[in-house]
This record gives structure tokens, C-alpha cells and sequence, in this order.
């Protein structure tokens, strides 16, 4: 396994309480597999992916259990300055807002060539050529005038390509992408998602992709890990969860998608808000929005169960392998 994220708690302490944004999470990905991790605004999905590369601001972050092994190595044990090595050259990370991630004073050719000379120990002039390369690439026509442009003179959509040029620049073996196509319309989102595909069939990485829209990922993604209040509530390959989702929030999302053949229908929204973190509801965090729940839903905080084609149900643990669903009625909701 390239990355397993095992048991991963991480709080936020504030002035108002503490909130917990991360609450027991275990993913892994391995190289050449693509694990989309999805869920609403708030739901712990940047906040996991921060932790891994090790961003998160701390304080007011702080992570207080788990572990992250990288290629067997429990990231959390290492210095900031080991910490620094991994970064960018083995895993790396392209953020949802291309415009504030890049310097807005420098040129996109500094910016992807600095990743040379810091970490390869390049001369500018080398590094220049680079990052020429990179922008050739990712298909960024005029790579050779325009690695001299800054941020502000691209297109969204260019922007993007330079934050994944910039991911890619070392050939890392694990990129995460947090919500890629954020604010893009649907041909160029259709582009960036292709571009990733490619380049990671090319390099054989793995790919973790966050996002809170199942219609981006349905041709992507190997594995699809849903979040909901800092926990994992359900986990499967692709093709089982757009066939029959075995948790109510899953379901959710998916009749969320807007459909061509229900033309003039009123568009299908989950009722209710997400949860406050700092005050999270007993029992099952969705209940209070769930269509299913019922007394013991309100009380009793459901296990990751493997999902089975069987009556029996099995506890599991929360291991990167198995389908599984933090659902007490996880059958009901898979023939539902």
C-alpha cells in the first residue's frame, strides 16, 4: 500500500469549543489506483488531506491520534524538516483555488522552476527549461512565450493546468487533488479530469481526488470513500456505489445529480444541514437528516459493517479493502 491512513483524529480548538473535523478515518490508495473522497462542505475531506501532507495549521489544528504510513512510514513520527523532503517530491497536492495558490508576483515560469532549484539543486536557466517542459505537457499552448505570464493573465482553466504542472514537476508517486475543477465549467472540467487520468496512467501514481460531486469521478475513480461529520460512511469500488449505495447519505448524493431523463423535475436536495462540529448529533450523525432513521439511529453510533450479498452482518474494521457502510441499516438501504 503507498499511503494507509489508519484511525486519523484531528480537532480544532477555538474560542467557541472544540470542533472535530476528523473522527477515526482509514483510507489507503495504492500506486496507480484513484480513491475519490467525497462528501459536503465541512465534512473532513480537506482537513484529512491536509494532515497528510502536512499543512494543516497547527495551532488551532492539532491531530490527536492515528497514524498516515507513507510507503510504511508513519509520517506523523517525522521531523518537519523529513517532512519537507516528502513534500513536492514524493507527494504532492493541487489546491481548488489555482488564482490564490500562485504567487500573483510571479511568473508561472519562477513558480513551476523553483521546484527545480530547490529540490534538484538546478540553475535558474535549467529550471526555465523545465518548466517550459511541464507547460508543454499539460498542453498549455505557447508554453515558450508565455512561461514568462503571470497567474493573472491565464484562464481558470489554465491556472489549473499550471497547478497540476506544478504537482507533477518532481514525478511525485501520490498526488491529491482537492476539488480540481471547483468553479470551471463542465467542458473544461471534462479536460482537467482528462488530463489527470492521463498523467497519472504515465507515471503510474496514485491519486487521491476530493470532491463533493459523484458526477465527476464515475469515470475516474477506482475506489470511492464517502465522508459525512469526519468519518468514513461508506466505502466502495466505484461501480457498487452508483449501482446500489448501502448508506442513506450516499444515496442522497447521488439522486442529487441532475438527470436528462428527469427534464423539468424539481432537482432532488438532502433535507437539513450539515452538522455543527463542535456539537455533533448522538447516535448516527445523519439522523437528523435521514429518511431511514429510527430510534436506535439516535442513540447508537453505527460501526463500519462490511457489506455483503448475505443477511449476516459483520463488523469490520475500517480497512482500505472492504466495502463497507457506517449504516445499522445498510440491506435496506442497498435493495431500497
Amino acid at each position: 500500500m503507498l499511503l494507509e491512513v489508519r484511525d486519523l483524529h484531528v480537532e480544532f480548538r477555538t474560542r467557541d469549543g472544540i470542533a472535530r473535523a476528523v473522527n477515526g478515518v482509514s483510507y489507503g490508495v495504492d500506486a496507480g489506483e484513484t480513491l475519490a473522497v467525497l462528501g459536503e462542505s465541512g465534512s473532513g475531506k480537506s482537513v484529512t488531506a491536509q494532515a497528510i501532507m502536512g499543512i494543516l495549521d497547527m495551532p488551532p489544528g492539532r491531530i490527536t491520534g492515528g497514524e498516515i504510513l507513507f510507503r510504511g512510514q508513519d509520517l506523523l513520527r517525522f521531523k518537519e524538516e523529513e517532512r519537507r523532503k516528502v513534500r513536492g517530491a514524493e507527494m504532492a497536492m493541487i489546491f481548488q483555488d489555482a488564482l490564490s495558490s500562485l504567487n500573483p508576483v510571479l511568473s508561472v515560469g519562477d513558480q513551476l522552476g523553483e521546484m527545480f532549484v530547490v529540490h534538484r539543486g538546478m540553475s535558474r536557466k535549467d529550471a526555465r527549461t523545465k518548466a517550459v517542459e511541464l507547460m508543454d505537457r499539460v498542453r498549455i499552448p505557447g508554453a515558450r512565450e508565455r512561461v514568462k505570464d503571470y497567474p493573472h493573465q491565464f484562464s481558470g482553466g489554465m491556472r489549473q493546468r499550471i497547478m497540476i504542472a506544478m504537482a507533477m514537476a518532481l514525478e511525485p508517486a501520490l498526488i491529491i487533488a482537492d476539488e480540481p475543477t471547483t468553479a470551471l465549467d463542465v467542458t473544461v472540467q471534462a479536460q482537467v479530469m482528462d488530463l489527470l487520468a492521463e498523467l497519472q496512467r504515465e507515471f503510474h501514481m496514485g491519486l487521491i481526488l476530493i470532491t463533493h460531486d459523484l458526477g465527476v469521478v464515475a469515470d475516474v475513480a477506482d475506489r470511492i470513500a464517502v465522508m459525512y461529520a469526519g468519518r468514513i460512511v461508506e466505502s466502495a469500488p466505484v461501480h457498487d456505489i452508483y449501482k446500489a449505495p448501502a448508506h442513506p447519505y450516499t444515496r442522497g448524493l447521488l439522486d442529487s445529480i441532475p438527470r436528462l431523463d428527469q427534464k423539468g423535475q424539481e432537482l432532488y436536495a438532502i433535507k437539513g444541514l450539515p452538522p455543527n462540529l463542535m456539537h455533533i448529533p448522538p447516535g448516527c450523525a445523519f439522523n437528523p437528516r435521514c429518511p431511514m432513521a429510527q430510534d436506535m439511529c439516535r442513540t447508537d453510533v453505527p460501526p463500519l459493517y462490511a457489506v455483503t450479498g448475505t443477511d449476516a452482518v459483520t463488523e469490520v474494521d475500517e480497512s482500505p479493502g472492504n466495502r463497507t457502510s457506517a449504516c445499522h441499516f445498510w440491506r435496506e438501504c442497498l435493495h431500497g
